[in-house]
């Protein structure tokens, strides 16, 4: 009996290997634009998909970044500065992008720009660091993929939206996590309504790496300056000592990111690169080992193990 199972699992990922390890011809080709490539995920992608010979299209937020990516790679990457909020920003792109793709169409779109608001609780945050993060992870990546989507459809090609395991099970940082669960339904219903353009859709959902937004020493002092302008009310309600917890906790939480970050990229650069590519990639040991597997628990349960070491506020009941 278990012998029988144990072949039909094996049978399973021996065939599903075979079919996801099929490549895209002509990929030296294929025009692929990817967001926020100052640093991070994509900045290691436009590197990674430029040494595999695509035709990168990197968009960043600074001429800096730009630079510094430029000096990294060969001529034929190319560069632009995107600030994904502003509508002129991503029509101007988007125009760019358009003028050097042609008649061929933009084979592949990697929306991964992000931010993080500082590692606190919802009420702590302000009403602009909330509109901050979904102008950044969720509205202007929806508008940036409309732009560019009449040249995705014409090649038939990919696109590519970096969520979160955040956007799978939202248990901290109550804004980003909305933002990345609106980009999972996004992707969801854009993938249905695309089927019979051609147009594949994959969603990435990294677990937690070290990245800009993950840099201790910044994120840290982010949330002290999130706290000191907490109003005072609120300050009672929680209480420092509190307050002090979370802050050792999250200190300890961003030490142990993962600095690994190959293994988000490779998902992406699968997810353009195969003629099979999956719907859902989730990246990174946490993500695939704790994280899944607890976003399928009951909700009482996933609570329970989530928040079981949280400490109490100073007026808990």
């Amino acid at each position: 009996m278990w012998l029988s199972v144990v072949a039909l699992v094996g049978l399973y990922y021996l065939l599903r290997w075979y079919w996801e390890r099929q490549v895209v011809s002509h990929l030296q080709d294929k025009y692929v634009f990817i967001t926020g490539c100052d640093s991070g995920f994509g900045n290691l992608l436009a590197r990674q998909l430029d040494l595999r010979g695509l035709r990168v299209l990197a968009a960043c937020l600074t001429e800096e970044g730009a630079q510094q990516l430029r000096g990294q790679t060969s001529d034929r990457l190319e560069t632009v500065i995107l600030d994904v909020t502003k509508t002129e920003s991503i029509s101007a792109a988007a125009q760019w992008v358009k003028e050097r793709v042609g008649d061929r169409g933009l084979w592949g779109l990697v929306n991964n720009a992000g931010i993080f608001h500082p590692h606190c609780y919802s009420e702590w945050l302000k009403m602009e660091d909330y509109m901050d993060v979904l102008k950044v992870n969720l509205i202007g990546l929806i508008e940036l993929t409309l732009s560019m989507l009449p040249l995705v459809r014409r090649a038939r090609g990919r696109i590519v939206n970096v969520s979160s395991i955040l956007g799978r099970i939202a248990f901290f940082g109550g804004v980003y996590c909305s933002a990345k669960y609106g980009v999972e339904a996004f992707s969801d219903i854009l993938r249905r309504e695309l089927q019979h353009f051609g147009v594949k859709i994959s969603i990435v959902e990294p677990g937690y790496f070290r990245t800009g937004m993950t840099e201790p020493q910044q994120c840290l002092e982010k949330l002290k300056q999130a706290w000191e302008e907490v109003p005072v009310h609120i300050k009672e309600a929680y209480g420092q000592k509190f307050f002090d917890t979370h802050y050792d906790g999250v200190k300890q939480g961003l030490l142990k990111c993962s600095t690994n970050l190959n293994l988000v990229t490779d998902c992406m650069e699968h997810a353009l690169t195969s003629v099979h590519p999956r719907t859902r990639y989730s990246a990174g040991w946490d993500s695939l080992f704790f994280f899944i597997p607890l976003s399928y628990l009951p909700t009482s349960l996933s609570d329970y193990i989530l928040t079981r070491s949280w400490p109490k506020p100073a007026q808990a009941v």
